[in-house]
């Protein structure tokens, strides 16, 4: 499995719009080019963090942007974006709740 951490700095007015876009555009990626799915985190530091699961990084790479709107509407949220961190999965002991949607 590979992972991919994001981490933005949001514009204060900007919040909802910017969470609307992540939201839509996960879905889309989730949708169309085989992504695990992504969690979005606030920070104690006021930073908004995403975590986002892929089979492998090709599958990834491969991804073209399926939600253009999606993602304008974040791209106008952030003020500042950070360096991404990729991750190789070493140890797997996360347990995950059921859910129901």
């Amino acid at each position: 499995m590979f992972a991919v951490i994001y981490r933005w700095s949001i514009k204060p007015d900007k919040e909802q719009q910017f969470a609307d876009g992540w939201h839509r555009v996960t879905e889309a990626i989730h949708a169309r080019c085989g992504s695990y799915g992504s969690r979005l985190h606030r920070a104690d530091d006021g930073t908004w963090v995403a975590y986002a699961r892929w089979p492998d990084a090709a599958s990834r790479e491969r991804c073209a942007m399926p939600d253009p709107e999606g993602a304008a509407m974040m791209s106008d949220a952030i003020a500042e974006r950070f360096p991404e961190t990729r991750l190789q999965l070493v140890d797997d002991l996360l347990a995950e709740p059921s859910q129901t949607r």
